[in-house]
């Protein structure tokens, strides 16, 4: 199913006349048996998609945060295997919510790069998003995803011109995520008036649905971001929470998931009386 389920889902939410509330939770963070029950929950607390990192020792794209949580999961001896083998089990029990990894090519190309899409159709990944492959490097990624039906997902960023959008949504499907800051994630606040002119920049050249996230980090932000994209990704703020959970002792899983639904109402909310994005 694959591409289609995100398709689907997109297709969906356009018709209900919402953005969607894409959580971003770490593998293995703090444990893979947590982050279980964490993915388990998501859909409940509102979640549209998921994406899922695989945790890398140097994710140069991240924030304090995420490099955290990718160190808790390292800790705890979270793999790109384990990653896949938590997709299974998520995929096993929701067969309708679309589950996007997100990681380093490093990985990728340890595994094998046909292997790695093969498992992950087998495991039940919908996309797959390489913070550190640029498009002119990606063919032969682009080439096995296709075969095994998963969405390659690119990243645009501020500093793309038109004539690099051109190249950044060649051989995209699913969405186009659109980076709202320049820097890494959890450091700066995204900008809706900023944000808007690009989402429909992006948009026409991808004819996709955009994504937004980095700098999103309160219920507030989310809702402004929501007004303006078609999606909505929040990653830092979510392992904030586990960080602080597991730091005063609390029910890691319960204290993520009530973020994530605080999170989700406000994007369910943000474009009630409007009619277009």
């Amino acid at each position: 199913m694959s591409k289609a389920r995100i398709d689907a889902r997109f297709a969906a939410l356009k018709q209900d006349g919402r953005a969607a509330f894409v959580p971003y939770v770490m593998a293995g963070d703090p444990d893979a048996a947590t982050a279980l029950n964490i993915l388990r929950g998501l859909p409940a607390a509102g979640a549209d998609l998921i994406e899922l990192g695989f945790p890398f020792s140097d994710p140069m794209a991240e924030g304090p945060p995420i490099q955290r949580a990718a160190q808790r999961a390292l800790s705890a001896g979270m793999t790109l295997t384990g990653t896949l083998e938590l997709a299974r089990a998520f995929r096993a029990g929701d067969a309708t919510t679309p589950m996007i990894l997100m990681g380093y090519m490093n990985l990728v190309l340890h595994r094998g790069i046909a292997a790695f899409a093969r498992d992950a159709a087998a495991a039940g990944v919908d996309g797959l998003i390489v913070v550190d492959c640029p498009p002119e490097e990606a063919g032969e990624l682009a080439d096995a995803l296709d075969a095994a039906d998963i969405a390659l997902i690119r990243l645009a960023t501020p500093t793309s011109d038109d004539e690099r959008l051109k190249v950044v949504v060649r051989r995209t499907s699913g969405f186009v995520y659109y980076v709202s800051v320049a820097g890494v994630t959890g450091v700066k606040e995204a900008d809706e008036v900023a944000v808007a002119p690009a989402v429909a920049r992006v948009r026409k050249a991808s004819g996709l649905p955009v994504a937004v996230g980095f700098g999103i980090k309160t219920p507030e932000r989310a809702a402004a971001i929501a007004r303006v994209a078609d999606a909505v990704v929040v990653g830092s703020a979510l392992v904030d929470e586990v960080a602080e959970a597991v730091d005063m002792n609390e029910d890691v899983s319960a204290r993520v998931l009530l973020k994530a639904e605080s999170l989700a109402k406000a994007v369910r909310a943000a474009r009630i009386g409007q009619t277009t994005v």
